[in-house]
């Protein structure tokens, strides 16, 4: 069994199916917390340092929220240019002294790899938000989290599953992140809807493949959507050369309730990392699916927040204290309600 306290989570690839079960069961029993039936401060005095070095809503507020909600403080530093490294400093150096004034740090960086390089430095645990191309870790555990619980009404699991991914692949470290926690189980299959030259990395195809899972590429939406899950992304354009090249993909896939209708299941469920494109020439999931329940894409984020909480406790050591340190909510939430 993996060793979470003190440990740093930077990569999927550190995970067995019985450390995923962990986080995933530790996810849930911070419920209470995020929908505000009760306050827990088992981290009452404890400081994260949230380092944003590329754009961020929901990953940032996210980490924050979950640490706040466990009771402890928030530093943010966002923007490479607000922080020492514009003056040069290195990685290294920069975790070395961040982690003198924290007891956790999460972190993303537009370079692929630098925050494993960052985490060579810090003497606390570091939490990937994100590098580059590269990974997405606590993005893939918070789809997992949502995929089993969507699949959970309907009598599914995550061995067996049907699941699409389409758009970027190529760009997207999403899909990257969650193929590989895919991979650890049993019977899958995914089909990979991308235009060629945005179509997924072949070390992560060849990872489910050797795995034993069944994988289809494809560049058409048409009869490939009849699956448990759809998951949509959009198209990367800060990883492009040029805006004009972004743009010669923009559109292709684009979901909307006729499509839906047409081609899936009737309870295929609809996710997507966020933010979704909304702009008319990209619309990569359209309005009108906003109504349709099986439009996850909101609980999905709400997830986040508890995968990001379960993995704080987790690597502070505090996971099996929760209800010791619990206190009602003292004002009116619409949340409890």
């Amino acid at each position: 069994m993996m060793t979470f306290e003190g440990s740093h989570i930077l990569s999927v690839s550190q995970f067995d199916r019985e450390a995923i079960a962990k986080i995933l069961s530790v996810s849930a029993q911070m419920m209470p917390y995020a929908m505000r039936h009760k306050r827990c401060h088992v981290l009452d005095g404890a400081i994260l340092s949230n380092l944003f070095f590329e754009p961020s809503t929901r990953t940032r507020v996210s980490f924050g929220t979950a640490f706040n909600l466990l009771g402890g403080f928030v530093r943010e530093t966002v923007g490479e240019e607000n922080s020492s490294l514009s003056k040069g400093e290195s990685l290294f150096d920069t975790a070395r002294v961040i982690s003198g004034y924290s007891d956790v740090i999460a972190m993303r960086h537009p370079q692929m790899h630098s925050v494993s390089e960052f985490a060579e430095g810090s003497s606390v645990p570091v939490i990937n938000g994100g590098d580059g191309a590269n990974e997405h870790p606590t993005q893939a555990l918070l789809d997992l989290f949502t995929i089993e619980s969507e699949m959970k009404p309907h009598g599914k699991t995550l061995d067996g599953l049907n699941i699409a991914l389409m758009g970027d692949l190529k760009h997207g470290r999403t899909v990257h992140s969650l193929s590989k926690l895919l991979s650890l189980y049993n019977n899958v299959h995914v089909t990979m809807i991308a235009p060629n030259a945005l179509q997924m990395p072949d070390n992560v195809i060849s990872t489910l493949e050797n795995a034993g899972h069944k994988v289809t590429l494809t560049d058409k939406v048409e009869g490939n959507l009849a699956c448990d899950v759809i998951y949509q992304t959009r198209i990367q354009q800060e990883r492009f050369a040029s805006q004009d090249e972004a743009d010669l993909y923009r559109g292709h896939f684009s979901l909307n309730k006729k499509v839906y209708q047409q081609f899936c299941h009737q309870h295929t469920v609809i996710m997507h990392p966020l933010p979704r494109d909304s702009r008319p020439e990209a619309n990569e999931l359209d309005v009108d699916l906003n109504d349709l329940d099986n439009l996850a894409i909101f609980r999905q984020a709400q997830n986040g927040v508890l995968v990001r909480m379960a993995l704080f406790a987790l690597t502070l050591g505090v996971e099996n204290k929760l209800t010791q340190y619990e206190k009602p909510v003292t004002w009116f939430t619409t949340k409890s309600a």
